[in-house]
This record gives structure tokens, sequence and C-alpha cells, in this order.
């Protein structure tokens, strides 16, 4: 019934404070009158009250107040049950009385006696303890970041008590954990303690059922345990939820002005939802002692791909990159972290058949991730046939050494740009996707390799990401440069994008045969598109500055090949539901495989001849929505003649 005992005692003062509000109310209405007035109506109206604030106090759950932490909501929540109880009680007594006992203004009395002896313990104790009051409520708005915090002292009073006295507060806090125990149900500053540390999988779950589920976990207590901090952190990641540390209470306590010092930016905080979390058993029965290969080993996808599929127990591992330093970090990352894991550094180029070829030959995968790629747009529309021979041709020279050489599974890593491309690096990715997916339902009939095509939006902090651009332009103070204000894109975090890739190939390697559709292609489900310069005015006030004020938001105009809004579907490819949550399969609209690689066989030729023109043209052929022509922005897909889309058609 009560959680602790100070629970329970603090309903006894609570109820206790209902009966003697009653007598001094009527003793200052009634004055010398009170001693004459019949003792039966006194009586039963001590007993009425007292039984109606004892039921509205239980129910409203008083006791729950930790009296440390005393703020505004609290003398909200007393306000309101005050209410509640005046009027239960004039019903009781309409009952029985028709009111005729009391006089009416008695109530009006009750009213502010009552809440000065409920309020007024409460905050004399909070007085006694902090000598002062200060942002006694947090102003909670809907554009901050949920967080979790973690402990119920001193931290979390003094940064709930931040978050209220700031007008652009980063983080709303929607509940706190008690790493020590004690607290569990009561209250700081109207925040309630939800459960123990051991429960916080449980209070997550809670919180989601209720929309309120937090981006971050906050550990408010400085002295916590190593120990503890590493178990957290490793049951945070399997929640998807970023971990942080509240800075030390002296930086947080009597700073009157902003700081000058830009605040360490999060990419998790600005996702604008709570990061997907999934079933990794299938994924595990994957990777699990099979050799794995990952081709742009170096790149930000790729990195991550190597180190979760680091941690999923293959029995090898190759990474690939035509980066020399590239290389050399992440090998040297995978070798710190997982010694024992047999591992192989490759360098080669994916746009050299031959030694793709070779490589995989010598190394001969279970498995093949394909993430090596060149992604940024204004620079592949200003280098259109180099982009064209790594992402078309180096996906071609993959995708044919693995039918060679018996390697049972490819992953192509795509992006949302190849959906109705306007610029060349989305054109690429869709030749690539149509690639795939034919040679996909090419080796379904003979019973050679799965491909598998995993689509997905941009990723949070990236490489060549607007973040790292953002986080150097606060860091110069500003302003932050967005090209068009009504710019969107689809925002994953890189781990996030990761885990639904491997769920996904996962979830295509257990289908049946009779079961499977041949060249579908999986698309992570990436939430709402979220503007570019909401993203920014988020960064900033993340950072503790205000956007307009401290820092400026411009606006540049759209770069070459820019889109204003992404699509993560073609209106020819239908939507087909699947097992897991946060995939969607869209159905395929493939090429003829014969076709598409002769029209390759071209782009290739006149791609090593540096013949830019007549590779766009031969792209173009293949990507009917790709106008082919770069240098200048694009907004909306255009429209082509109908005769362009005989080599691409829906299966």
């Amino acid at each position: 019934m009560f959680g602790s005992k100070r629970s329970f005692l603090t309903f006894l003062h609570d109820v206790g404070m209902a009966a003697l509000s009653f007598l001094i109310s009527l003793t200052l209405r009634l004055g010398q009158d009170i001693l004459v007035w019949p003792r039966e109506v006194v009586g039963f109206g001590l007993v009425a009250f007292t039984a109606v604030a004892a039921l509205v106090f239980f129910s409203m759950r008083l006791d729950r107040t930790v009296w440390r932490y005393a703020s505004m909501s609290d003398l909200s929540r007393i306000v309101r049950a005050v209410v509640v109880c005046i009027a239960l009680f004039l019903v009781v007594q309409f009952l029985a009385t028709r009111l005729d006992d009391f006089p009416r203004s008695f109530l009006i009395i009750e009213f502010f006696v009552l809440t000065l002896l409920l309020a007024g313990p409460r905050f004399a104790y909070r007085l006694v303890k902090d000598g002062a009051f200060s942002s006694l409520f947090e102003r909670n708005a809907a554009g901050r970041v949920p967080v979790l915090l973690i402990g119920a002292g001193d931290g979390s009073d003094a940064f709930i008590r931040e978050m209220g006295r700031e007008k652009d507060a980063p983080y709303r806090v929607v509940g706190i954990v008690d790493d020590l125990g004690g607290r569990v149900g009561r209250m700081i500053r109207g925040i309630q303690v939800l459960g123990t540390l051991d429960e916080l999988e449980k209070v997550v779950a809670d919180l989601r059922k209720r929309d309120t589920a937090p981006q971050r976990l906050v550990i408010t207590r400085q002295s916590i345990e190593g120990v503890v901090i590493r178990d957290l952190l490793d049951r945070a990641n399997t929640l998807g939820l970023a971990v942080g540390r509240m800075p030390k209470m002296a930086s947080l306590e009597g700073a009157d002005e902003p700081s000058e010092t830009v605040r360490s930016v999060s990419v998790e905080d600005l996702l604008g939802r709570p990061q997907k979390v999934l079933d990794r058993k299938g994924v595990s029965d994957l990777i699990g002692g099979r050799k794995v290969m990952i081709t742009g080993a170096g790149g930000t996808i790729g990195g991550e791909l190597s180190r979760q599929i680091a941690a999923l127990g293959p029995s090898e591992i190759a990474l690939l990159d035509a980066g020399e330093f590239q290389l050399y970090q992440i090998d040297l990352e995978i070798s710190e972290t997982f010694p024992d894991l047999p591992r192989k550094a490759l360098l080669a180029d994916v746009r050299d058949a031959q030694s793709v070829d070779e490589r995989i030959s010598g190394f001969a995968p279970d498995i093949v991730f394909h993430a090596a790629a060149l992604k940024h747009v204004p620079l592949v529309e200003a280098n259109p046939t180099d982009g064209v021979m790594t992402n078309v041709i180096g996906t071609r020279n993959v995708a044919d050494a693995v039918a060679r050489h018996g390697v049972g599974e490819m992953v192509l890593i795509s992006t949302d740009k190849a959906v109705n491309p306007t610029n060349v690096m989305g054109a690429t990715k869709r030749t690539a996707e149509a690639y795939c997916q034919a040679k996909d339902r090419e080796e379904a009939r003979r019973g050679g390799p799965r491909y598998v095509t995993v689509r997905f939006g941009n990723v949070l902090g990236s490489t060549g990401s607007v973040i790292p651009l953002f986080k150097r332009q606060l860091a110069r103070g500003g302003p932050l440069t967005v090209t068009h204000p009504d710019m969107t894109r689809y925002f994953m975090t890189v781990r996030e994008a990761v885990e639904l890739v491997l769920q996904a190939a996962a979830m295509d390697a257990s289908a049946s045969a009779d079961t499977r559709e041949s060249g579908a292609i999986c698309v992570l489900d990436m939430g709402e598109p979220v503007k570019i310069a909401d993203l920014a005015a988020q960064m900033i006030r993340l950072s503790g500055l205000t956007p307009g004020i401290d820092i400026e938001i411009s606006y540049t105009g759209p770069r070459p090949g820019e889109k204003l809004f992404e699509e993560l579907f073609h209106d020819a490819e239908a939507l087909i539901a699947t097992e897991i949550e946060g995939i969607h399969r869209a159905s395929p609209r493939t090429a003829d495989l014969a076709v598409l690689s002769r029209v390759l066989d071209e782009i290739e030729a006149s791609g090593r001849q540096r013949n830019g023109d007549q590779v766009l043209g031969l792209l173009a052929r293949l990507v009917p929505e790709f106008s082919g022509q770069t240098g200048s922005a694009a907004g909306q897909p255009e429209k082509h003649a109908p005769e362009a889309r005989a080599v691409e058609r829906p299966a």
C-alpha cells in the first residue's frame, strides 16, 4: 500500500493536518461561538472531513513527495488535492444536513488553511536544507530531448532545477531511477522515482507504453562505481539508449549567465525519437561461426558493421578498403577490442575486378557486406565518372565475384537517394540496386547466392554528414548553414542503421525459398522526416545556446543535385509487411540481367576512357527518373518519356 515507512508517516501527517485545519478554520470563522456550537455537529464534520481528506490524499499519493526536494509542482498537486477535498466534503454535508450546520465562508477559509498546513512543513524542511528556494518548477517543452535520470539524490534535484530555470533547456526529465534504493515511488520536484537500477528495463518499457520513452540516460550521481557504469552502458545499448553523465555540481549551480563553452552534443539527442531495439538472436545465428567480409570497412557504416559483426562471434573477419589509413584504423580497433578474433586487413579498390576476385577467392567468405561507395552528393556530382565506377561497376565486381566463388549471401548497403534520383550518387545507387536485384532473381533459379539490398536514409554523425559540419560551425561561433528552410531528411544513428541491416540480412537468410521474394529490397523504418533547419536549432539548444540570439542559422540555397525531400519507396514498389518491426520490404522492379549487363559493359568502357558525358547518358538510360544532367540543384524528380523505361520494369 505504502512504498516505505516514510511514505506512511507522510500520509499520517497529511491526514492529521486535515483534521487540524478543520478545527482552525471553524474557529477562525466562528470565533467565541465555537465554544457553544453543537458538539455533535463539530464532531460529525471533523470525522467526515478527515475521512474525505484521507481518501483524497491516498488516491492522489501526496505521500510520495520527497520533502527534501519540494517544488512548485508539489504545491500544484497539494492545491488540487485541497480543492477535491473541499468539493467532496461539500457533497457529504449536503447529503447529511443540507449545508445547514456550517457557514459557507468556512469552506473558503479551509482552502487557505489546509493548503498552508500541507505545503508549509514541506517547504520549511526544504528551506532548512537548502537555505533558499530557486526555480521551483521545470518548464517541460515538447521539443526537448526526453531523458531518464539515474540516481535519486542531489544530482537529480540539481539537474531538474537547472532544466526548469532555462527557457531553452535541452532536456525534459521523464523519470528517475534509484541506484541505491529507498526512494522508489517518491518524487523529486514533481518527477517520480520509477524503480531501482535492477528494474531499468521495466521502467523504460513502462515509459514507452505511456509514449514518454526516453532517448538518453543521464547519470546524476558523481560517486557511482565504474563496474556499475559499464553494466549500465551494456544494458542501455540493448535498450537503444545513449548514456551521459551530468557535469560536476559546481557547473550546474549558480550560473546565471550562459556558459561560453559549447557543450558536447550527442547525435542520439538529435534523433527526435528513441532508437529502435531489435532481437539479436537471428543476427547471432547469421554471423556466429561464419567467415564475413566487409567492403568499405574504414567508412562510417563499414566500420560500425565491422564492430558489431566482430562482437557476434564470426569464425574470421576480413576488412577490405581502398584507403590505407582508414583500413589501418579499423583493423587496429578490431585487434584491440577482439584480440582473439582471426582477421585480415585487405587493401583493395572495388573498381578493380581482378583484385576483388582474388580477395574473395582467397578469403572464401560465407557472407559479404558491401558498404564501399562514394556517398557525398556534391562531390559525386562534381566527379560523376568516379561515382559511377565505384558505386556501379564496383558493386558489379563484388556481386559477380560472390557468384563465382560460392559465397552464400551478399548484402548491399543502399540509400533513400536511389528513389527518384536527381543526382548522380542516387542514380548510381539505384543502378547498383537494380543489378543486385536482377542477380538475385537469376541466382535464385540456380540455387546460387542470395543478394539482399538494404535501403535507408541519412546517418547522423557519419563522415560528410551535416552533424560534423554543424559542430565545426558551432565551435567557430556560427552561423549554422542550411541549404533551404524546407529541406527534410530521414535520419538514423549509425548503430541503429547497422543493427537493422544485420537484422534484415538475418531475416532474409532465414526465409525459405517458397516464402522469399527474389529481388525485393529491405527498407528500414526511419520514422518521420526531420527538417534540417529544426535539426540545426536543436543542436544549438543542446549546446546550451539560443538559436537566433547566440548562434544564427543562415540559408545558402540547395547544392547541385539536392532534393528538398527524400523518399524511401518508388511508386512502382509495392510495400510488403515483414515480421520484423522497423523493416519493410519493397517488391522488386528489376531489369533483365543480360540487358543490364550489356549497358554496364558500355558504362565501364566509357568510364575507363573518362568519357563523362557518355557515362551519364548511359546511366540515364538505366535510371529513367534521372535526367543525366549535373551541375544544377534539383528540386523534385523530373518526368521522362515512357520509352526510357524499357530497360527497367516491375517484376
